[in-house]
This record gives C-alpha cells, structure tokens and sequence, in this order.
C-alpha cells in the first residue's frame, strides 16, 4: 500500500496509530485497497537462495555437506527422555525443529484472523469453498502417492503408503509467488490460491503427527502449552478490552506471550510432537485486531495489536531462517533420481490439481459460489499452482520417510515440482 492510501485510511482517526482497530468505513477502504505485503517475496528469495546453495555443496562435495549439516552445534544438559531431538542439536535441528516455528507461526497467524475476524476469509459460509477445495488437494495428493507407490517398487524398506503425508502440504510462499505473476495484481484467484496454500501447509504439519511413534506419557507434556495458552489469556489477553486504561496498556505488552511461546514450543517438543508446531497453541491467547484485511496484507503493518506487532518482528529474522532452512534442508542430490521421485511427481502433478478441482466442483454443487471475477482458467491456473511443493513437504520427510536414498529421491521430486513455474508463466499466463 502505498504512502498516500495510508494516509487516507488514517485520516479522521488518529487512535488507528495507537490502537489496533479500524472503523467500519476505514476498514471498508483498507479491503478494498487489499495488497499482500512484498516480504513474500523476499521469503521466497531466501528460501531458494539457501537451497540453491545447498545444492551446489552436496553434488561438489557430498561428504563436507553432511559433514556440516550433521555436526554438533549445541549439546544441552538435558536427559534424552526430556527433548530427544534437541540434546544434540546440529544446524539441521536447530533450524527444523525450533526457528522454523516463528514460520508456522506466521501461517498459523493468518490462517486463524481468516477464521476468526469479521471480513475474514473463512468467516461463516464463506468457508466452504476454500475448506473443500483444500481437502480435495490434500486427498488427492495423498490417493495418488499411495496408488502409485504400490504399483512401483520405492525402496525395500518401504511399506504400505510409506510417505503419505508429504503430498499434503505444498508451499504458500513460493505458490503466491509464481501466482502473482501468472494472475497479475488484484486478481481474486490470489488470495484464494494463498488461503488454500496455507490451508494446506499447516495440514501438512499436523499430518507429521500420526507418523511418529509417541510415548503415551510424554504426551502429558501437552498440558504445557495448554496451561501457558491459559494464563496469558487470564492474566494478560483478556484484558485487551478491560475496563480500565492500564488493563488495556497492560495487554498490550509483548513479553508475557513470548514467555507463554517459549513454555508452548518447550511443551510440544518434550511430548514429541515436532518443534515447528511448537507456537501454534498460543495464538488464539494473543490479542488481535477487530478486522481482517486479507492474507498478509500490507493494510496489517499499520495495527498495533500484540499478535500483529509479533508478526511483524518475526519478518525479517524469518528471512535468515528460511535462508538457512534452505540451505539445511533443502540441498538436492542431482543423482537421487529413483522411483520414489516419480511418486512425488505424480503426487504433486496429479493428484493434487485433480483433487482441488473436484474438491471446487462439489463445492459448487453444494451451493457455495466461486469469488467474483473467477473464471474456469483462473481455476485451471490454481490447480497447476498447486502441483508445486517444496517447503513444507521438505519438512515432513524426516519423519515421514526413511532416511537415506528413499528420502533424497522425493527431495528431488519435490525441487522437479517447481518446473511448473516456467511452464506457468510461459504457458498459462493471464493475459
């Protein structure tokens, strides 16, 4: 957004700089005027920048690569029973399971204010569509790698469906990306195409969950997050609204929700569940703003809400984290080629496209209506956007499949997946 439409937003209300909400009528003018904020684009820079890195190290030198990756950082004075993967923390730990929480964070962030928030995206039936269209993606992602993985022989130690939960999630940021150029600015199919991504994304994660092999007990550690979830809110979250000045001045305070983070992310790694989910319990404790104004829009950068604010000063370190998630996690082996490669691909090429276009067609016949301006190539667009992973999908493989050869084939699977870009802008853009 620029400069001037600030100011007029701002204008006849100088508490919009103060506080965290916007009149009706202001609001009506920011949602018009709806832009997704530019520090998209730069994650995807970073991003691609770590793992174009990463890739030229592990095919010039294999074993220093590894060698890096693998090697102790950091050893914590803490039993294995406490925080198994965290005792030894090597830069590939490090960066999964604990920075890139501040990323799922974000999404997580987004994905609540569209569900929550008056004007929000996924408020009341305006949820239908997206939510099917989501599920549809997911599904076929996942009824494709399956039927595909038992036609072909992936590896010796893969059993049935191995893998299944890599197609769920794709990647927001680099799909919004190639989205913008291939729809141009202010098309609606934007923030559909990121409201389904994201949708996906955080799936995705939770989908790590029933691949792991957790420990009745160590699952009572969930009662951490839960109770920092709890106090905040009493002692600090509800107050935003309280009845006297210094209640309010006090909610707005940022420390004690990073306190209530840290206890949260300390609680689900301790129950095993995976680091990056780690602050997604404490969003619905943190104050917000009254309004949504789209996913990631620039509109939010002028609200001084505490969930906003946070938001905000997760940027740019995020951009060092997802740099180096790049370059920890995203390094392709040019000679991983193997079957499990052309399970990724079907996986992504088509069952995912396919399976949102159903998902959208029983939408419909279910009565709920496309947004206005969407055409049937708009659709079309969506769906090939979709056939790209890269991120989140990379993130589950630890878990999700055994290491080695078979992992290594569906990361060059995935990073193939985004040869859908140039077929996109040179094929399917809109004119």
């Amino acid at each position: 957004m620029h400069h001037r439409a600030r100011r007029r937003i701002l204008a006849g209300n100088p508490a919009c700089l103060y506080g965290w909400w916007f009149p009706a009528s202001l609001a009506a003018k920011a949602h018009k005027m709806y832009r997704v904020s530019n520090f998209i684009r730069h994650f995807a820079r970073a991003l691609l920048g770590g793992a174009a890195v990463a890739t030229l190290w592990v095919n010039l030198d294999p074993a220093s690569y590894y060698d890096v990756m693998e090697s102790r950082v950091l050893k914590l004075a803490l039993p294995d029973w406490l925080l198994p993967e965290m005792t030894r923390v090597t830069p590939i730990t490090l960066v999964s399971e604990a920075l890139m929480a501040l990323f799922v964070f974000l999404l997580g962030k987004e994905l609540w204010e569209a569900n929550m928030l008056e004007r929000g995206a996924l408020h009341g039936r305006r949820a239908g569509l997206p939510f099917l269209a989501t599920l549809g993606a997911m599904l076929g992602g996942v009824l494709v790698w399956t039927l595909t993985a038992s036609l072909i022989e992936t590896a010796e130690e893969a059993g049935f469906a191995t893998g299944w939960a890599v197609p769920i999630g794709g990647d927001a940021v680099l799909a919004y990306v190639i989205g913008r150029r291939v729809f141009g600015k202010g098309s609606p199919a934007l923030h559909l195409l990121l409201l389904i991504a994201i949708g996906a994304d955080l799936a995705g994660l939770l989908a790590m969950v029933p691949t792991l092999s957790l420990s009745p007990v160590r699952l009572l550690w969930l009662a951490l997050p839960v109770a920092a979830a709890a106090l905040v809110w009493l002692g600090f979250g509800r107050h935003a609204q309280g009845r006297t000045e210094r209640e309010r001045q006090g909610a707005l305070h940022l420390w004690p929700y990073v306190l209530a983070g840290a206890a949260s992310w300390f609680g689900v790694m301790a129950s095993g569940l995976p680091g990056a989910l780690g602050l997604l319990p404490i969003i619905p404790a943190i104050p917000h703003a009254k309004r949504a104004f789209g996913l990631f829009a620039e509109a939010e950068e002028l609200l001084h809400d505490p969930l906003n604010r946070l938001a905000h000063l997760a940027v740019k370190p995020l951009l060092v984290v997802l740099f180096l998630f790049g370059l920890t996690r995203g390094g392709v082996d040019l000679m991983a080629f193997a079957p499990t490669t052309l399970v990724t691909l079907a996986a992504f090429w088509i069952g995912r496209p396919l399976g949102f276009l159903a998902g959208v067609a029983l939408a419909r016949a279910m009565g709920f209506a496309l947004p206005a301006g969407l055409s049937r190539g708009d659709l079309a667009r969506m769906a090939a956007l979709l056939g790209m992973g890269f991120t989140v999908p990379v993130l589950v493989l630890g878990s999700a499949l055994p290491g080695g050869a078979m992992a290594e084939a569906a990361r060059m699977g995935l990073a193939l997946t985004l040869l859908l870009a140039p077929v996109l802008l040179l094929r399917m853009r809109r004119p």
